[in-house]
């Protein structure tokens, strides 16, 4: 399995999300907590044949959660907010 497979875990697909896909050409994926925004950039170009203009990461903290007298804590995840060159667009998104 390639590297940059393990970089970029899943596309996120919200509200906030398919609304920055269609008006400002850029998309969201959940990533690596470990990795940088130059290995999140190399990652993207590689797998989708993009040009990558701008990279905006920050990490989602968990909820804690409360069931009776046992408390939980959700995993804290990373995201990458990904800005393409104008007229680049990733098929994978098309259609949602």
């Amino acid at each position: 399995m390639s590297v940059k497979k393990n970089i970029i875990r899943r596309p996120v697909i919200t509200e906030k999300a398919t609304w920055l896909k269609d008006n400002e050409n850029k998309y969201v994926f959940e990533i690596e907590k470990n990795c940088n925004k130059i290995e999140v950039k190399k990652a993207i170009e590689e797998l989708f044949k993009v040009t990558v203009t701008n990279v905006c990461t920050y990490t989602t903290h968990g909820k804690v959660r409360t069931r009776g007298k046992f408390k939980g804590k959700r995993p804290d995840w990373k995201r990458a907010i990904i800005q393409l060159k104008e007229g680049d667009t990733i098929e994978f998104f098309e259609g949602v």
